[in-house]
């Protein structure tokens, strides 16, 4: 099951679930994750957070989703858009057929210097519940309608 992770700049919270739907699914889904406008690098909060809860931080980019609608592009199953609640914030839709769900978290990358750590942290303690709370369900296994109910639950858990 291939999942895209959307966000607009790439650099955070996509960021996050993507690692965290690769790590804790254990081979079940391969996600990945782009934005609409990159920002160009990845935010260096978002891999330090990530190296220092044990996961593998190498190869990852802030890319354009436009990467994702080539013919050689994988095949995406579902599409999850991470942006906030702001209401400056832009989040991108994604066409076609995959199954949609929007599990919006602010975005920590806005947090001013001193507050970008715990920022940071709350992004992805939410991410991971979500993920953590989708991953438990027998997805293989899921009819396209159930499946679309469960990762609407998903991600409402705060």
């Amino acid at each position: 099951m291939n999942i895209l992770v959307l966000c607009t700049g790439n650099s955070a919270r996509s960021i996050l679930l993507e690692s965290l739907l690769n790590h804790d699914g254990k081979g079940r889904v391969t996600a990945y994750s782009a934005g609409s406008q990159p920002a160009g690098q990845v935010n260096p909060h978002a891999i330090a957070l990530l190296s220092a809860k044990g996961h593998d931080t190498i190869g990852f980019r802030s890319k354009s989703w436009d990467e994702f609608g080539t013919d050689d592009a994988p095949e995406m199953d579902i599409v999850i858009t991470v942006c906030g609640s702001a209401a400056a914030e832009t989040c991108p839709i994604w066409p076609g057929a995959p199954l949609r769900a929007h599990w919006g978290v602010e975005d920590p990358a806005a947090a001013s210097p001193d507050q970008a750590e715990a920022a940071f942290a709350d992004a992805f303690d939410i991410l991971q519940r979500r993920a953590e709370a989708f991953l438990a369900a027998p997805l293989e296994t899921m009819d396209r309608a159930t499946l679309q109910d469960h990762l609407n639950t998903s991600g409402l858990i705060a």
